[in-house]
């Protein structure tokens, strides 16, 4: 079983990694080089020597090298890289962190030089230069100089105030203490001395302070877990579990001293949910994943110590890959104050230009005639004209205002205060206040005219609980609010029931009591043996953690209707099923990603039998059905009538495996695994291998936030665009959007299908007539729609393509949306998230192909990434 999960394999002892380099950047570049395979022994693992008979030589994905316990390691030549000229250093960072912008020696000049990118500032100092030549000057030097000293200390001062800060921030991060292997034994060492290949002790409620692999903890089978707060914003603890091997050899001082194992994994990178790795030790490699990896910012909770490998250290670390450089937002305000300064510029040196023609005239009829202006100076008129062109430019100096940016910013700064003390934006439930993290862009909330928000977590309760469900084609939907006098089930009968769990179908529970029905057995069975919860059995209590509030609402549903999850280890799960506990072999865990959008889970039960359980989004389980599936009709019925309740749905399959048809899918996935080259799309392409059986589907409700029809409704009087961005079915995205008052039962709804032909035909009919009459520009500028009536736009996934056919069904689409309206409409516009896929978004990163329709208002359900727009 251990090789089965760890994904492990025999490899020559000789053998070395390749060491050469291949660059990697941060939007995944693909520049590989070419690796040898490891050489093979021969008996344990026959997988891999086939393998590589039949297989073609691969390129190597993986470059980054780490030894364990070896400093010196990462100091060998092929190591380094060229700095500047024939300067070398270690690719390899070291773990201290810097995010301040000054020090002592560059304060002053880099300082400077960013003031003087204003036009204002820049003007004064050539005036400064200007006043300093005797012939040109009309004023002393020192009315500019003063002046504009004051304007450039106080913006100085600011600036420093505000650097200083981010070095104390850094000295109290890099001088935090962790246990270090040093000279055989653990001792306290600053984070900021922390090398790769460093052994490292954490304890609970302490930080991560590098990129680690996990390789042993105090919880049972070596879990670990972690709060992500500071990389996700997601506050429900996650869990990370180290390899089989590594947890039942490396507890003791002495053997993490002695660890000497060789790590190749991916350079390092900004993709948060990513990591593949392979782990050389004892003459056996073993398969590396983002569960195995602690990252730098996470918090270790309810786990007394745990031991890990330090892989990325400081500036390598993801946490830090991902800061970047903060871009620089300008203001409408900051840009009308450069345009009415470059406007002035014009005007004062047109101005001055008029007066030194005017003076050049003069001095040729009138000056040179007059004995009395004679100045010693035998200057040509026109030179006396060009003199005087300066000296105009330093009289008529007022024109522009020096401390206009200056007095801005003062009042964005009390404006901010203001804004914090605003008792009508303070809540009183949580004691928490508004807090205004930046100063410079207080005016654009006044100037809002698209609002992007995200809907789960951010408009609803992020509360999950299992209302309904759908099993064998049969609906279990009873509810109060359809039936008054109906009383909910009563689940005293199960020890393990949770009090708070309310469901109102009696029909199932006879059902499952009568156990006549083994599709229901199946049922709810998958629902406590696919996932990945961990649980915690105190006081004789289950506490499950889940890794999101979907997967613990229906870990919660099974364990009420009597199939409750007991424990797992690296290899098993134990489940009550109505009572009689068993355990069940994991053969393998096919996890779920963004792309897969579905999880699956192999078990072998107690007589032998081997059977695939897995659950998703109904699109993708539907694709891979057997095409004569009874249910499905009924199914998807149901799944309809799940979401015009704006419920959240799931669906459910099995499918039952031959010892030797899992032999042979093992054998693709454990090559799989331990790929050095394109692991993800090699398990992706393992896991498509087996179909399934559909067996029903679950219903979830998430309830809105309290005031959020409210608080749209205000919004949209104003004349705010407000789109609200989810993942939820077409069918669930418009009835939410009416639960939520963005839609009105006097909205047109229009589908993204039914207006391509529409589409198709406008954009030939532009085509055709572009040019062909005076009146053409007008005609290309119609509105989409005719009419005055709200109308409501709602698109799926599947036909929002590019222009060569490629769907977009990436976590981009948020941010491509804004960006989207962000170019075509020229407007200011506000997202608002709670949660990682949201990120993009809120910073705008994503770039966007895509036209801009003429819909003052409507739905837009992007499949996966849904959006309203009204």
């Amino acid at each position: 079983m251990s090789s089965e999960r760890d994904s492990e394999t025999t490899f020559d002892e000789d053998y070395q990694p390749n060491d050469e380099d291949m660059p990697y950047s941060d939007d995944e570049t693909e520049d590989e080089l070419e690796s040898q395979q490891p050489l093979v022994e021969p008996g344990q693992n026959q997988i891999n020597r086939d393998t590589e008979e039949s297989q073609e030589p691969l390129k190597k994905d993986c470059s980054w090298q780490v030894k364990a316990n070896d400093q010196y390691f990462c100091e060998q030549p092929q190591f380094k890289r060229t700095v500047f000229l024939c300067f070398k250093k270690s690719k390899y960072a070291g773990n201290a962190i810097k995010t301040y912008k000054y020090n002592p020696v560059t304060f002053l000049p880099m300082n400077l030089f960013e003031q003087f990118k204003r036009a204002a500032n820049f003007y004064f100092l050539v005036l400064l230069i200007l006043q300093s030549i005797p012939q040109i000057t009309t004023l002393s030097w020192y009315t500019t100089l003063v002046p504009l000293l004051l304007v450039l200390g106080i913006t100085a001062v600011k600036d420093l105030v505000d650097d200083i800060a981010h070095h104390r921030m850094d000295n109290e991060v890099n001088n935090r203490k962790c246990e270090v292997i040093r000279e055989g034994r653990f001792k306290n060492t600053k984070w900021k001395d922390i090398k790769v290949g460093d052994i490292i002790r954490l304890k609970k409620n302490t930080f991560v302070p590098a990129d680690i692999l996990l390789l042993s903890s105090s919880e049972p089978n070596s879990l670990c877990y972690v709060e992500t707060a500071e990389l996700d914003g997601e506050t429900n603890l996650k869990f990370k579990m180290a390899l089989e091997v590594t947890h039942r050899y490396l507890q003791e001082e002495s053997a993490m001293a002695d660890f000497n194992g060789l790590i190749e994994c991916e350079e390092p990178n900004n993709r948060l949910d990513k990591f593949a790795g392979t782990l050389y030790w004892r003459n056996t490699t073993y398969s590396l994943d983002a569960d195995k990896i602690l990252l730098r910012g996470c918090k270790i909770r309810n786990t007394d110590f745990c031991h890990g490998v330090v892989i990325f250290a400081g500036a390598d670390t993801k946490i830090m890959k991902n800061s970047g450089k903060t871009r620089f937002k300008r203001t409408k305000i900051d840009s009308l104050m450069n345009y009415m300064v470059y406007t002035i510029f014009i005007v004062l040196i047109l101005l001055s230009a008029g007066l030194a023609i005017g003076h050049t005239y003069w001095e040729q009829q009138i000056g040179n005639l007059s004995w009395y202006l004679y100045d010693t100076q035998d200057f040509s008129s026109p030179y006396r004209g060009f003199l005087n062109f300066w000296g105009y430019i330093i009289v008529l100096n007022t024109m522009v205002p020096i401390s206009l940016y200056m007095s801005v910013e003062v009042i964005c700064l009390g404006q901010s205060y203001f804004i914090n003390w605003d008792l009508q934006m303070y809540y009183p439930k949580k004691d928490t206040a508004v807090k205004a993290r930046t100063t410079m862009l207080n005016e654009q909330l006044g100037q809002i005219h698209y609002i992007f928000s995200d809907k789960m977590g951010t408009l609803t309760q992020n509360i999950m609980t299992f209302k309904k469900c759908c099993i064998n084609g049969q609906r279990y939907d009873k509810d109060a609010s359809r039936h008054k006098v109906i009383q909910q089930v009563d689940f005293s009968w199960n020890k393990y029931a949770d009090g708070k769990f309310s469901f109102y179908d009696h029909y199932l529970i006879e059902q499952i009591k009568s156990g006549k029905e083994p599709e229901i057995h199946k049922f709810f069975f998958l629902l406590a043996i696919c996932h990945t919860v961990m649980v915690d059995a105190s006081d004789g209590q289950l506490n499950y953690q889940a890794a999101s509030p979907d997967e613990g609402a229906l870990i919660m549903a099974a364990r009420n209707f009597g199939y409750v999850f007991l424990s797992r280890t690296q290899n098993t799960i134990t489940i009550s099923e109505m009572g009689i506990e068993r355990t069940y072999d994991v053969l393998a865990i096919l996890d779920f990603n963004s792309d897969r959008k579905r999880m699956s889970v192999i078990v072998r039960e107690s007589g032998g039998n081997i059977r695939l359980y897995c659950k998703g989004a109904d699109t993708v389980i539907y694709e891979r059905l057997h095409p004569r599936n009874l249910k499905r009709e009924a199914t998807e019925e149901a799944l309809d009538i799940f979401a015009n309740e704006t419920l959240r749905t799931l669906c459910l399959c099995y499918r039952d495996i031959s010892h030797d048809e899992f032999e042979a899918w093992n054998k693709k996935f454990m090559e799989a695994s331990v790929a050095t080259t394109h692991r993800d799309e090699a398990l992706d392409k393992v896991y498509e291998e087996i179909g399934k059986k559909l067996l029903g589907a679950t219903a979830i409700e998430d309830k809105l936030r309290d005031g959020v029809p409210e608080t749209i409704s205000r919004l949209s009087k104003a004349d705010i665009k407000i789109w609200v961005l989810t993942g939820d079915k077409k069918e669930t995205a418009e009835n939410i959007g009416f639960s939520c008052e963005l839609l009105t039962d006097e909205t047109i709804i229009c589908y993204g299908e039914d207006t391509s032909a529409l589409l198709q035909t406008r954009l030939e009919n532009q085509r055709n007539r572009a040019g062909s009459s005076t009146h053409s520009s007008l005609r290309m500028n119609e509105p989409f729609f005719q009419g005055s009536k709200d109308r409501a736009l709602i698109i799926t996934g599947s036909w929002l393509v590019c222009t060569k056919g490629v769907l977009l069904l990436t976590l981009k689409q948020k941010a491509m949306v804004v960006e989207l309206v962000k170019k075509y409409k020229k407007a200011i516009t506000l997202a608002i998230g709670d949660g990682a896929n949201d990120v993009n978004m809120i910073k705008n990163k994503a770039a966007v192909k895509l036209r801009a329709g003429r819909i003052s208002s409507g739905v837009w359900c992007l499949r996966d990434a849904s959006c309203y727009i009204k």
